[in-house]
């Protein structure tokens, strides 16, 4: 991905608005009104990263899927150093399958708990051979029967090599559904369901990758920009995080800070994101649409 990354456009005008602070958003919210704010977020973070997209590298379902696994705590960056040479030496479910574990284990070692990956990336790639004639199936009932796959891992294949949508509740996304308030959960399954009734389910796959990539380079676990937030305005959580704005560009990662993002076979198109304006001003709340989609 090219560090060369132009500056962002200045942010349109709303017009005016009534003044309302961040933090009142949520509190109190009609059920169409967390809907209709659900969805204006979801459009905002479509215009902030028109290219989100998944951040392992792959060549087909099963590698994708394998490297899924492999994510498990551990970055998708880390992960794709790893992949070529796993899947250089290894190509396939049969090839997997019939490795010997020490070397599995050497070369996976890098992304953390390596025993207990390889015996889950070898598990379902016997399970794979066993049962779907060594093809990845395309159905989430059958995916999360395999060894070290979870729903995360299935809706993730599912949505990026079967084009089925699901949402990917990993810790970015669990994080920042709570902080929108589209969610008080922390338990991934409830906060799929919850999530996935506010939205047309065919937008959930491009909202997965928008919030995660959002989470990934703007609100962050422990410090998040919320100054340089494009979505301030509509997030409830506004203010845990850093409110200056200068200070909070400071904090922004990967293209949006001018790096690389996770991917080290990228798109062939550069995927950015735009931070927004400078302003010292606490955030306003958009003049409503009326609509809620």
């Amino acid at each position: 991905m090219s560090s060369n990354v132009t500056e962002p456009a200045p942010r349109r005008s709303r017009g005016t608005a009534k003044v309302v602070k961040a933090a009142k958003a949520g509190k109190g919210e009609s059920r169409l009104a967390l809907v209709r704010r659900a969805r204006r977020i979801n459009r905002e973070l479509g215009e902030i990263y028109p290219g989100a997209h998944c951040e392992l590298d792959y060549g087909d379902a099963f590698q994708l899927l394998v490297a899924v696994v492999l994510s498990a705590q551990t970055t998708d960056r880390r992960v794709n150093t790893v992949t070529p040479a796993l899947f250089a030496r290894f190509p396939d479910a049969a090839a997997i399958a019939a490795a010997e574990s020490a070397e599995l284990e050497s070369i996976i070692q890098p992304t953390g708990f390596f025993r207990a990956k390889t015996r889950s990336v070898q598990g379902l790639a016997q399970a794979i051979l066993d049962r779907y004639a060594g093809e990845v199936p395309g159905r989430l009932a059958d995916l999360v029967t395999l060894p070290g796959v979870g729903r995360k891992t299935a809706n993730v294949v599912l949505g990026e090599v079967f084009d089925v949508p699901g949402i990917t509740v990993d810790t970015h996304f669990g994080r920042l559904a709570r902080r929108f308030g589209w969610t008080t959960d922390d338990d991934p399954v409830r906060i799929e369901k919850e999530v996935g009734a506010l939205f047309p389910r065919r937008d959930l796959t491009l909202l997965s990758h928008r919030v995660i990539f959002h989470g990934r380079r703007v609100c962050h676990a422990r410090r998040p920009a919320c100054g340089a937030c494009a979505i301030a305005p509509l997030c409830p959580a506004y203010g845990e995080g850093e409110t200056d704005p200068i200070k909070a560009r400071a904090l922004l990662k990967y293209e949006m800070a001018g790096q690389p993002g996770q991917r080290l076979k990228p798109p062939a198109e550069p995927v950015l994101g735009r931070p927004a304006e400078p302003t010292r001003d606490a955030p306003k709340a958009p003049k409503d649409e009326g609509d809620a989609g």
